[in-house]
């Protein structure tokens, strides 16, 4: 019996250790809509006034590890002696209505559905303790803040696809569509093998995945930009690192610009002393460059308002 069960624990420690995808949810093969466009073409835009009207929605109050939104193990955050602690945050998601193409949200914020039976979403025991649900406390939950346009959307645009961008899942239609950063469903971690089937939990049921279709930035400024309604009001720019499909979006609202960083960007601190995520970023190096990309692009332009990943 031992000699049997001894090739199938080192099977399963090989896949372990070799991780895997962070979703098995189908892909859709159908373009997403958008074309791609250039950080010049995006940038002449942001003088003149916008169309979208944008809120954020504080979903929840939340307190996880600082090395989770922070990495501790850069020059600054040892130079400055910062120690692990529990950090406030905030899970944010954004509604976004545009005039002529309805009403978007960028994440999806917290379904009291999830935090009542967890187990059920499947976040286990284990998941559960790793991801401090306990300290988990919502303000407006997914389904209260889809009250207002009586939950109608023309879809989700996620920054990611992590547990906590996509907690919201249960309050929404299984036929809105969903489009992601390319190759978020693609890249094989370690901690995938942990979080896969909470997240195909989360989307069981669910349209296939689109994704932006970037192209390279011909200013090179940016990996790959996508304007999303091709008339310049939204758009999605392509950088990587926290995850590989990492989003942020530039939208140009009636009362500005407005940057949401995803979680590219997870804390103020982060933002001021340019120090990218900690744990559960996939590549701190390429994390870093579009870090400094997104700061630059603020620096070009300071009348962008900045909206962190999980912090004001």
């Amino acid at each position: 019996m031992k000699n049997r069960a001894t090739p199938l624990i080192l099977l399963c420690l090989s896949l372990a250790l070799s991780g895997c995808t962070l979703t098995s949810h189908p892909l859709d093969g159908q373009r997403a809509p958008g074309k791609a466009s250039s950080s010049a073409e995006m940038e002449r835009q942001l003088s003149q006034p916008g169309i979208v009207q944008l809120e954020t929605v504080n979903s929840a109050d939340w307190a996880v590890a600082l090395s989770g939104g922070l990495n501790l193990k850069s020059p600054e955050a040892i130079k400055a002696g910062l120690q692990d602690r529990d950090e406030p945050i905030q899970i944010y998601a954004y509604v976004l209505k545009h005039p002529t193409r309805g009403n978007f949200i960028v994440d999806t914020g917290v379904s009291a559905k999830v935090l009542a039976q967890p187990s059920e979403y499947g976040l286990n025991w284990l998941l559960q303790y790793v991801l401090h649900l306990d300290k988990l406390r919502i303000n407006k939950s997914t389904s209260e803040m889809l009250a207002p346009v009586n939950g109608k959307l023309a879809g989700v645009m996620m920054t990611h696809l992590h547990l906590d961008h996509i907690m919201g899942m249960p309050d929404i239609a299984n036929d809105v569509p969903l489009y992601v950063g390319a190759t978020e469903t693609q890249e094989s971690t370690f901690n995938n093998f942990f979080v896969r089937g909470a997240t195909d939990t989360l989307l069981k049921g669910k349209r296939a995945l689109q994704e932006w279709r970037f192209q390279p930035d011909p200013q090179n400024q940016f990996e790959g930009i996508v304007d999303i309604f091709e008339d310049g009001s939204v758009f999605a720019i392509q950088v990587p690192g926290h995850t590989a499909g990492s989003t942020a979006y530039l939208i140009r609202t009636t009362t500005g610009p407005v940057l949401l960083t995803g979680d590219a960007c997870i804390t103020r601190w982060g933002w001021e002393h340019t120090v990218e995520p900690g744990d559960f970023t996939s590549d701190h190096e390429r994390n870093l460059k579009s870090l400094k990309n997104m700061k630059a692009l603020v620096a070009r332009h300071p009348e962008i308002e900045v909206r962190l990943g999980h912090q004001h």
